[in-house]
């Protein structure tokens, strides 16, 4: 009994923190496929660069997820992206880059400078940015409204992506 007293204890201890956090506070049952995209050893403004370049020379529009793979949202907007349905959308209207910005909640982020060049403040994760091929922010009335990825359904996102390239 004693053990399941600390038991509880200790994820009580541990709920108060996430929730602290937002965006990212509460994990809905998983209904929704995952992926660890977000890698903090790659160098964010050249995959941006690269991204923007790429899609300047085929004129597509850049799809810039900017999330952490400690964040369910991120995890299931990256999972979707993962989908054959969504790779082919990508592929067909995006260039796609994932940046990591660590914990932008808890002032920890990372490659923060990256949204604010497009006039965007990183305050939950994720934040998707979709851009012209000349670098125009295309969904600034929606670009930090990411944070509840995890609970949108599959048709909702690929809807609103789809809707977005044009």
């Amino acid at each position: 009994m004693k053990r399941l007293l600390r038991i509880g204890a200790l994820a009580s201890a541990l709920a108060l923190p996430l929730a602290s956090l937002g965006g990212c506070a509460t994990v809905p049952a998983q209904a929704y496929p995952e992926a660890a995209s977000f890698d903090p050893s790659l160098d964010a403004g050249a995959l941006v660069e690269n991204a923007m370049a790429r899609a300047r020379a085929d004129g597509k529009k850049v799809l810039l997820v900017m999330g952490a793979n400690w964040c369910h949202d991120s995890r299931a907007l990256a999972g979707w992206l993962g989908t054959p349905r969504f790779r082919q959308l990508v592929s067909e209207k995006y260039e796609l880059a994932f940046v990591d910005v660590g914990t932008p909640q808890t002032g920890n982020g990372r490659n923060l400078d990256i949204a604010r060049r497009f006039g965007i403040e990183v305050k939950a994760t994720p934040t998707v940015l979709i851009l012209s091929s000349t670098g125009e922010l295309l969904n600034a009335d929606t670009a930090e409204s990411w944070n509840d990825a995890s609970t949108r359904s599959e048709a909702e996102i690929y809807d609103e992506l789809a809707g977005a390239a044009g």
